[in-house]
């Protein structure tokens, strides 16, 4: 029986901090991480290449700061360190599980991660290397979902997998207000921007656009998501790519 090879040769999973936090809310929950770190050590010895890009809202939010009165850039660099600590818990997690793993920083900080050079990225990928993006593109007004399309355009991903906490997908309204709210299986980027749904920021889902890399939104707390995604299995919302439609379900 010939065995099912997985859809997608190399990702980028993009993790919001939220999703470390677990059910606290805040901070980082190392249960949490280390599960998501067997996830991920389970598709890597299926030979799928993984780079990650870590968000920080677990710990610090620039823009609520910056609403309330903060100078926006200091608060945005604030954000990029939060996600710094969240790339190293994760690297460690990686790396009790026996994955290899390297964080590169946009923001140079050499005692602690590699700077992020792009070609080191992709070699580390190739050698089968987890690599952990942090501090975002290293400037202010940029969120992580920009990171993430970023480096994915740069380092040539076949995907960018959305992995949610406790949300499956992309509804047409707030499915937490509203029972008849409909979860789309597939949208276009266009659409995306268009209605205003909370998919990426606007700068980041044209970025996926321009580049046509598919986004895939999903419950991260599903039973094996990260590797059912990675197999091709339709779940959650699909957005771009060549299945893009405009169906809901």
């Amino acid at each position: 029986m010939e065995m099912v090879k997985p859809k997608y040769k190399r990702i980028v999973l993009k993790l919001s901090g939220e999703a470390l936090a677990g059910e606290k809310g805040f901070g980082v929950d190392l249960g949490v991480v280390k599960a998501i770190g067997q996830s991920i050590a389970d598709i890597v010895r299926l030979g799928v290449e993984v780079a990650t890009v870590v968000g920080g809202g677990n710990i610090w939010r620039g823009a609520v700061a910056s609403a309330q009165g903060m100078d926006r850039a200091t608060a945005d660099y604030m954000g990029m360190l939060a996600t710094v600590i969240n790339s190293l818990a994760f690297q460690d997690s990686l790396e009790r599980l026996g994955v290899e793993t390297r964080v590169m920083t946009a923001i140079e900080m050499r005692e602690i991660a590699e700077p992020y050079i792009r070609r080191r990225a992709m070699r580390h990928l190739e050698k089968g290397r987890v690599v952990i993006f942090a501090s975002g593109t290293g400037n202010p007004y940029f969120s992580t979902d920009t990171t993430a399309a970023l480096r994915a355009a740069e380092i040539e991903a076949e995907v960018i997998l959305m992995a949610k906490r406790g949300v499956d997908g992309v509804y047409d309204d707030d499915p937490r207000t509203n029972a008849d709210a409909r979860r789309f299986d597939s949208l276009d980027y266009i659409e995306v921007l268009q209605r205003g749904l909370r998919v990426m920021d606007s700068t980041a889902t044209s970025l996926c656009m321009d580049n046509e890399i598919p986004i895939i939104i999903f419950d991260i707390a599903e039973q094996d998501s990260i590797l059912r995604v990675v197999y091709g299995e339709s779940i959650g919302t699909i957005v771009g790519g060549k299945q893009s439609d405009k169906g809901s379900t």
